[in-house]
Formats: C-alpha cells, sequence, structure tokens
C-alpha cells in the first residue's frame, strides 16, 4: 500500500477539480481546469497524484472501450455512463437499470457489470442545430 501523497496547493487543486466536474475525466482535462487554481500544474504531477487517489481510494478509473482511463470520485452510487461521439465527453447517468443476469447464459454467475450509451450530447445537439 503506497503513503498518502502529502497535501500541497497541487494536489488540492486537482481534489478541487474533482470535486467540482461531477463527470469522468482524462488527466489533461484534470490539468487544464486544476492549472486555473495553480498555473504551474504539469501533466506528471497530475498522474501521479491520480495514482496516489486512485491508490488511497479517493478516485476510481472508469474503462471504455478503446479509450484512456478516466477518473472519478469514488464514492458516488453506483451508476453508468453516456459517451458524446462528436466530443468525446464522459457523462455520469444515476441509477442503473437493475440486474441484468437474465442477459447471461444459462449456468453463468453475473457479478457484476458496467454499461455505456453512446450518442451526442445536449450542448452538441444544440451547437449542430444552430
Amino acid at each position: 500500500m503506497s503513503q498518502p501523497e502529502r497535501s500541497t496547493q497541487q494536489r488540492a487543486a486537482i481534489m478541487a477539480v474533482f470535486r467540482d466536474h461531477p463527470h469522468p475525466m482524462l488527466p489533461g482535462d484534470v490539468q487544464q481546469l486544476a492549472s486555473r487554481i495553480s498555473p504551474r500544474l504539469g501533466i506528471a504531477t497530475v498522474y501521479r497524484n491520480i495514482k496516489s487517489l486512485v491508490a488511497e481510494g479517493w478516485l476510481e478509473a472508469v474503462h471504455l472501450p478503446g479509450e484512456n482511463p478516466r477518473y472519478e470520485l469514488r464514492d458516488r452510487p453506483h451508476h453508468h455512463h453516456f459517451q458524446c461521439r462528436t466530443c468525446g465527453r464522459v457523462f455520469d447517468i444515476p441509477g442503473c437499470p437493475g440486474t441484468l443476469e437474465n442477459l447471461a447464459p444459462p449456468g453463468f454467475l453475473v457479478d457484476g457489470h458496467e454499461l455505456t450509451l453512446y450518442g451526442v450530447c445536449g450542448e452538441c445537439r444544440a451547437t449542430a442545430g444552430a
């Protein structure tokens, strides 16, 4: 188990970004937003802190097929995600459709699931319609 990172202005900025943006984010997005608070924040520091925050159980990785991992707060209730095919952003979908055990072949045991919806987010739809 790793040692917790010491508290720094950069770490505080990274944590504030995750608290203020309730959707999965790529490290580059985190750096861009956190550098508004801590201008000298480098991408290596973001990666190091994300790794530490995952190890501490504060963040978790969100894996989408063919994508680099995004990260979000771990304390959120079970939920799923929507990825916009236009802008690539990922949004949380609150809740869950329930048990999906009936989709598994007979005799199989389902112990978890991930559900990702794909389409166009409201902002991209509005831009396309303008």
